[in-house]
Parts: structure tokens; C-alpha cells; sequence
């Protein structure tokens, strides 16, 4: 059966790039009927907060990422946590001890430090030296007298190592390039090249899809996994994603997390769909995909080499055409949140749910993000503003005149419908041989307070006969 997994560190919130990653394992697990599996790698003491963890879960379940196993909701092979682990990385990294693939390594800071300064010098790439590599029991004992801490390395062995990788093909690595590499810190905890293989191979992941960044890791967990005498992973190395300017995403380019994507409010199914597209794409470059189609088309074949570039610009359009093509029922739901915020609704009032689903449905085809809906549709909850250069603008002795007679008209009027509003105040514009912008303008001006808008005479309509009167006589 296939295995994958998605290990995030939770240092901070769920990144594109790293939202891409669970996004692929995801679709290629559902694709092939296997297990994706979220694993927290959790280690690093010092920045990893539960906060954290319990933001990504939420982002993925957002995002419509559901995991088969887990920390919040167990599985066969946990636990799903790394810091929960710390026993079976011991006993493992002893193992490799005893067996002699690996090595107590006492060498201080400084003497660490000096050897990457003499390296510099030589024009030799940063790497360990080999010092503790051959230390004789002698050495071992004086240095454990003077209490010095140790840490494991790896012994790496003088060969080249190759991997053929599902997305890069073959790929080679020299042995020279590779030195000696740590697996257990001095405190007992492992370093993430140790843990992930042990955690790997007791998860029985099968299928080992992650962006480009970890292939020079590779080479590592491939020496510690043959050390174990077990059959590898498959890799699959996705490329990186990238800024509109192709250096990587960061941000200067702006939001960076789905977190953020999702507070200016985003569809989740738009931040599905779009960066599903990111490094990966059908033959016939389509570009609208729902969940199911994107698990049936999902190959790691069509992962492409060449970087992804992030365009938010493109996201903020795929974005406006969900928007545009949902149910006005969901939409509402989903603007509720920015509405409360914004002030313009303090709870769910039943008596105004249709009505601001009608004004949200007159603007929907505006829409690029949930977070517009508050401005959108202000006028309709509130009593408009007026900013005095459009004002002036719009608003003189003859545009008074006018809609003095437009109120006339509106008040004579028994049915307040749309199309007959469209119908007089056309008839009117002939009648008096106005262009019908001349009158249009200030009228959406008098009853919105804004030059442009939904249509004219559904958003009448929708405000209602004694709405629209009152407002044009208190503009007048």
C-alpha cells in the first residue's frame, strides 16, 4: 500500500511551499488509494510551539486536506510526534553504535569552528574534518574524565551514491563531497536527517515526495537507511516555489502563509485548485479543477523540473471566479465573519439574512476576495457618505431638478420592481431628452454615495421605495 507523509515543523504557520508538498502527497495518496499520514516534527525546542501545530492542522483541514493518521487522531505507527519519539531514536542511534556506522565525536565549538576556517583557506567546501573518526580508547577515556559532551556522527563511506528520482530522474552524488554528518546532539536529541529516516522506515512510508531544498539530504538518509539494512523510499524532489520575480518566496512578496490567504479571505477550494497548478499541470493546460477531477488527474510524472512561480495575482483571479460561480447561500455564510468585523452586522439577524444575500448576489460578480463584501455592500446596511469632489461633481441646480422630479415619479409609483423602475426612468430620460447617464449618475450618487456600483435599478429595488426617496431628499 502506498505511504506518505507531511512533516511540518511547527515554527511558525503553514507556508505555500510547504502547503504544496501536503497538497501532493495528499492527491497522490488518494490518486493510488493509500495512507497520507501528518507527522509533527517537532524537536527543536526552542521554536516549536503547540500554537503553531494546532494552526497548521486547522489550515489543511481548511484547505480540505484530511490525513488517515495523525497526532490528533493516532494510527498503528505512532506516536506522530517527534518529541514523543526521543526513546526509539536513542535506541536506534545505538544500534548504529554498536554496529560501528557511527561514532562518539568530542570535538568542541572551537576546535569545529577552526576546522571550517582551514577548510575556507583551502578552497574546500564547510564539512567535518574526520578528527574523532579513529580516536583510541585511550583518547576516548580522557576525554570522558574531563566530562567532555559527545555527539554521534555518521561514518560516511567513500562511494558514490545514486537515486532515481520519480520527478529529477537519475541523480548522483559524490561520496567525496559528503563528510561525516551528526545523527544525535549532545542533549539526546536527533538531528531531522536521523529522525526522519528512523521515522520513515518504522511508518513504512513508501513514497518520499518533498520540494527540491532536501535533495542534498538525500545522500544522508540514503546511507542510513542501507546502514539499517532496509529497502528504500521512493524520492520524488518537487521544484521549488518561487516570487513573481523567480527568487524564492518570501515576504517581500507578500503573504506567505495560507493563514494570511485565508484572513483576506480566500476559497479554500481556490487555494486548492491554484496551487495544485504550482510545478504540476494536465497536457491540455487546463487551468479549473475541482477536488475529485484533481485526484484522478494527479500523476507525479506531470510534476515539472523547472521552479513554480507563485502569481498572486492569478490566485486573486481563480479566486473571483469561485466566488463567482458558488451559491450565494455559501458566500453569505462565508462573509459573515468580515461583516461582524467590520461592524456593519453585530450578530445573525434572520429578518436581514435575505436581504444582505440579495445585496451580496447584486455585487457578487465584483467579488475577488470575502474581505471586499463589508465595502461592497456598505451602503445598503448604512447611510451613505457623500465625499464632497464627487459631490460637487454630480450634484448642481439642474441635477437638483431631476431628481426632485425622479422623487415625484418614484412616490406616484405603486409596485417598486426593478424593470419597472428601468422602464420610467428611461421614459423619463426620452420625455425630457436627457442621456441617461446625465440622470443615472445622480441618482446612484444620491442613493449610494458612490460612483459606481451594482446594477442601478436592482440595487433601487433592493433598498425599496421609501429608502431611495428619503435618501435622495436628504441629499437634495
Amino acid at each position: 500500500m502506498v505511504r506518505v507523509r507531511f512533516a511540518p515543523s511547527p515554527t511558525g504557520f503553514l507556508h505555500i511551499g510547504n502547503a504544496r508538498t501536503a497538497l501532493f502527497n495528499y492527491l497522490f495518496a488518494r490518486k493510488n488509494q493509500g495512507k497520507f499520514i501528518l507527522r509533527i516534527e517537532d524537536t527543536d525546542k526552542e521554536r516549536s510551539k503547540k500554537e503553531y501545530e494546532i494552526a497548521i492542522m486547522e489550515d489543511l483541514k481548511w484547505l480540505g486536506i484530511e490525513w488517515d493518521e495523525g497526532p490528533d487522531i493516532g494510527g498503528d505507527y505512532g506516536p506522530y510526534r517527534q518529541s514523543e519519539r526521543l526513546n526509539i531514536y536513542k535506541e536506534y542511534a545505538e544500534k548504529l553504535l554498536k554496529e560501528g556506522y557511527v561514532y562518539k565525536c568530542y570535538c568542541t565549538k572551537e576546535e569545529l569552528e577552526e576546522m571550517r576556517k582551514t577548510a575556507q583557506e583551502k578552497g574546500l567546501p564547510p564539512g567535518y574534518s574526520g578528527k574523532c573518526r579513529y580516536l583510541t580508547r585511550e583518547k576516548i577515556s580522557e576525554y570522558e574524565r574531563e566530562g567532555r559532551e559527545f555527539v554521534l556522527r555518521f561514518r560516511v563511506p567513500e562511494e558514490k551514491i545514486e537515486i532515481n528520482d520519480l520527478i529529477r530522474g537519475k541523480v548522483i552524488f559524490e561520496g567525496e563531497h559528503l563528510t561525516d554528518f551528526v545523527i544525535m546532539k549532545s542533549d539526546g536529541t536527533p538531528t531531522f536527517n536521523f529522525a526522519v529516516v528512523i521515522d520513515d522506515y518504522l511508518m513504512k512510508i513508501t513514497h518520499v515526495i518533498r520540494g527540491e531544498d532536501h535533495l542534498s539530504n538525500t545522500p544522508k538518509h540514503i546511507l542510513i537507511f542501507k546502514a539499517l539494512g532496509v529497502d528504500l523510499p521512493y524520492f520524488a524532489h518537487m521544484s521549488m516555489t518561487l516570487g513573481p520575480d523567480r527568487t524564492r518566496l518570501s515576504k517581500r512578496h507578500g503573504a506567505t502563509s495560507v493563514r494570511a490567504y485565508r484572513e483576506q479571505g480566500y476559497l479554500p477550494e481556490a487555494f486548492f485548485n491554484y496551487i495544485a497548478l504550482l510545478g504540476w499541470g494536465t497536457s491540455e493546460s487546463r487551468e479549473i479543477f475541482t477536488k475529485e477531477e484533481l485526484i484522478n488527474e494527479f500523476s507525479i510524472e506531470r510534476c515539472h523540473k523547472a521552479s513554480a512561480v507563485f502569481d498572486p495575482e492569478k490566485l486573486l483571479w481563480m479566486n473571483s471566479y469561485y466566488i463567482k460561480n458558488s451559491p450565494i447561500d455559501r458566500i453569505y455564510e462565508l462573509s459573515l465573519p468580515f461583516l461582524k468585523s467590520s461592524g456593519l452586522i453585530n450578530g445573525i439577524d434572520e429578518n436581514k439574512k435575505e436581504y444582505i444575500k440579495k445585496a451580496i448576489s447584486l455585487e457578487q460578480e465584483k467579488i475577488k476576495t470575502l474581505k471586499d463584501v463589508p465595502y461592497l455592500i456598505e451602503f445598503f446596511m448604512k447611510e451613505p457618505e457623500y465625499e464632497k469632489e464627487n459631490f460637487d461633481k454630480l450634484i448642481n441646480q439642474e441635477t437638483k431638478g431631476i431628481l426632485k422630479e425622479i422623487v415625484e415619479i418614484f412616490e406616484r409609483m405603486e409596485s417598486f420592481k426593478r424593470e419597472e423602475i428601468e422602464n420610467i426612468v428611461r421614459e423619463f430620460c426620452k420625455e425630457k431628452n436627457y442621456k441617461t447617464s446625465f440622470v443615472f449618475h445622480p441618482l446612484r450618487f444620491a442613493v449610494s454615495g458612490r460612483t459606481k456600483g451594482p446594477d442601478l435599478f436592482g440595487m433601487l429595488e433592493l433598498l425599496g421605495k421609501a429608502k431611495v426617496i428619503e435618501r435622495i431628499k436628504k441629499l437634495l
